[in-house]
Formats: structure tokens, C-alpha cells, sequence
């Protein structure tokens, strides 16, 4: 369904009643990537999976898209909800949003799980590389060009091929313009580990053996900067394991919905 938020309209699958959780999806994706979390899930609980501002089938507004305004909008649709509370969910910038919204509103998070995410901010180069693949996003009007410079770092080398298409397909849902405003915003996000310290709900930190955007040491540290956390780690599995390894993920998430 669609949901007026602040200047635009965002799109969010809901299914399913009870507790609410909020499923929120890494870039350059869409909320599609949850399907068979959200199926297993939706038995149990109210699964909220939307797209965030500029992706997917939600709106376009002028960028940067600052993970607060996105934490925002996110605060918005479960107000339309009439949702005070849930578990949030966050693959990837899904993870920094969560974190935003975290620092924003804590009262409103139950539980938090970090699906191959990270507390650090970007590192200068890394900045400049969202910033100039931005630029080359806009200046070719193609999602492809995000694709072809990120695909091959989001899945564990041996299920690449059988999931290449599948991203690929999902990815292009996406308007150029959109993927532009978040690659600028991600450049331009705060350090999450003072708010990390200060969060007393329980918390997941789930990683990937194989994934090459996060590294283990790093998703050990965003589990020790928590006072309240345990470390997933599933082996074999890259940067989603929502695709890779759905099962395992699935076990991982109602371990922390039990908590």
C-alpha cells in the first residue's frame, strides 16, 4: 500500500497481525529482497517491509536523502499505522536507517537486528566513491552503472551466479535519480557507535563469513558496542544472507524476537 509520509508517498508491503516488525532493505535493492522473511514471519507478526524514500515504488524528492529524513519518513508510516513500537530490521543502509531512527526515537524500538550493516561512518575515500558514482549514475541515467560496480561485492562467490539475475531485477525497480540522492546521503552519515553504547534494547549483529563489505572484525566490534547484543555469523553467505541463506536468517531473527 501506499502511505502519505511528510512530501511523498511510500510504498510498504504489510502482512500478517500481532507484534509489529520492520523490515528495512540495503541498496540498491527494494523491500522485495524480504520476501521469504516476511512470508515466515507474517505467520506470527505484523511484518512491515517498505521502500525507502526514492526506491522501489516509493517517491522521488530533490537528494541528498540524510539517513535522518529517511529514519523520519520511517516514523511517519508507522504513525499512518497506528504502530507505536516494533522490531526493527536493517540489511545494509537498511542498518543505518534503523540506527537513525534508533537515535531519534529509541523509545519506539524493541528489539534491533543489523543484517550485514555497520556502525562507522564512511571513510573519506569511500565517500568520494558513493559521491562520484552518484555523478556517473546521473550523468548515464542508468542503474546499471550501480549494478556492474556493486554486484559482484554483495553475494558469497558460489551462489553469485544464481543470484545475479534475481538482483539485477530487483535493482532495476529503482529510478536512477533515487539511487543518486542515497548514495549522496550514505556518504554524508554520522557515526552510529555513541548512540550504540547507549541502546539497552536487545540487539543482533548478523554477518556473513564470506561477505566483502563487512568484515568480521568489524561486525565484532558493532556487537561489542552494544550493552545488550549477540553475533550471527553464517558461513558460506556474503552481504544477504535474506537471499542466501533465508532459513538461517529466519532462525536468527525469531532468536531475537524471542528475547
Amino acid at each position: 500500500m501506499h502511505l502519505a509520509v511528510n512530501d511523498i508517498e511510500l510504498y510498504a508491503e504489510i502482512r500478517g497481525e500481532g507484534e509489529a516488525v520492520v523490515l528495512l532493505h540495503g541498496f540498491p535493492l527494494t523491500h522485495s529482497i524480504w520476501e521469504a522473511t516476511a512470508a515466515s514471519l507474517a505467520r506470527e507478526y505484523r511484518v512491515v517491509a517498505p521502500d525507502l524514500r526514492g526506491m522501489g515504488e516509493s517517491g522521488l524528492s530533490a537528494g541528498p536523502y540524510l539517513m535522518e529524513q529517511l529514519a523520519g519518513d520511517i516514523a511517519a508510516m508507522l504513525d499512518a499505522l497506528g504502530i507505536e513500537r516494533a522490531t526493527f530490521v536493517g540489511h545494509s543502509l537498511g542498518g543505518y536507517v534503523a540506527l537513525a531512527f534508533a537515535r531519534m526515537y529509541d523509545a519506539r524500538v524493541a528489539r534491533l537486528a543489523l543484517v550485514t550493516s555497520r556502525l562507522g561512518s564512511d571513510t573519506p575515500e569511500i565517500a568520494r566513491s558513493r559521491r562520484d558514482l552518484a555523478a556517473c549514475v546521473e550523468a548515464e541515467n542508468s542503474v546499471d552503472v550501480v549494478l556492474d560496480a556493486m554486484l559482484p561485492r554483495l553475494v558469497a562467490p558460489a551462489k553469485a551466479d544464481a543470484l545475479a539475475q534475481m538482483l539485477r531485477d530487483i535493482a532495476r525497480k529503482n529510478n536512477p535519480a533515487g539511487l543518486a540522492a542515497m548514495l549522496r546521503g550514505m556518504a554524508m552519515r554520522d557515526d552510529a557507535h555513541d548512540i550504540a553504547a547507549e541502546l539497552s534494547m536487545p540487539v543482533s549483529v548478523v554477518a556473513g563469513g564470506e561477505d566483502r563489505a563487512i568484515s568480521l572484525d568489524e561486525a565484532r566490534d558493532s556487537a561489542t558496542s552494544f550493552p545488550d547484543a549477540d553475533l550471527v555469523i553464517f558461513e558460506g553467505v556474503g552481504h544477504l544472507p535474506m537471499l542466501e541463506d533465508p532459513a538461517g536468517l529466519e532462525r536468527a531473527l525469531r532468536a531475537l524476537l524471542a528475547r
